[in-house]
């Protein structure tokens, strides 16, 4: 049983401080871009695209409002539209659909990062926090070649090793939990428990490279 690790805080703005985390007993999980067991569906399937709004200055949007580019330097905060909604201090950038009820799924395909975290965060979090260290998120984060989960700046290191070109994300909203998929299997790698008691939004912290959201899909069979 993996045992949590409270660390120092592991977001920054636009440099890298991610601790090292306890490498533990880990193996290996492969996961493909293949698409094999996910079809894309038509029925009502959360769909949702990445609020402009929230994301801080180093982030640029893409495709329609799905991809997300990371600027090492960024935009002059200055020259951004102040809003009250974007995030101020850390590289993230939240999903424009509230969640407060049942069981939803996406995937994100991941394109040159090595630093980056997926997952949800209440929609009212400060715009001064960071998700995994705030309370108010739920996040799996990949830096240093290593996976874990995280909230509330407390780390659990998750059993795979590699680096995915695509994952999925499942969100059980009544029934507390967030989890890691591997899409080829498929199956759940990794489960975050809460008691959600507040509308989330999908949320994702990038430091580098860029990700490509995928929602309005069908949740692969099987997973529990």
């Amino acid at each position: 049983m993996a045992i949590p690790i409270r660390i120092s805080p592991l977001c920054r703005w636009t440099g890298r401080t991610l601790s090292s985390l306890s490498a533990g007993h880990r193996r290996e999980v492969s996961l493909s871009a293949k698409r094999r067991f996910i079809c894309t569906s038509t029925g009502n399937h959360l769909q949702f695209r990445l609020n402009e709004r929230t994301a801080h200055s180093s982030l640029d949007l893409f495709k329609k409002d799905t991809g997300i580019i990371y600027r090492m330097l960024g935009l002059d905060p200055s020259q951004v539209q102040d809003d009250p909604e974007r995030f101020r201090e850390w590289a993230v950038v939240l999903g424009d659909k509230k969640i407060s009820s049942e069981r939803h799924y996406w995937e994100v395909t991941v394109k040159k990062s090595q630093e980056f975290r997926l997952g949800v965060a209440e929609a009212v979090m400060s715009r001064d926090e960071c998700v995994g260290t705030s309370s108010s998120s739920w996040v799996f984060g990949y830096a240093q070649r290593k996976w874990f989960a995280m909230t509330g700046s407390k780390v659990v290191p998750v059993t795979l090793v590699g680096k995915p070109d695509r994952v999925g994300i499942l969100l059980d909203y009544d029934a507390g939990f967030v989890g890691l998929v591997d899409i080829e299997k498929p199956r759940i790698i990794h489960t975050l428990r809460a008691r959600f008691t507040a509308p989330v939004c999908p949320a994702f912290g990038l430091w580098d490279g860029e990700i490509l959201t995928h929602s309005g899909l069908e949740e692969p069979e099987g997973l529990k």
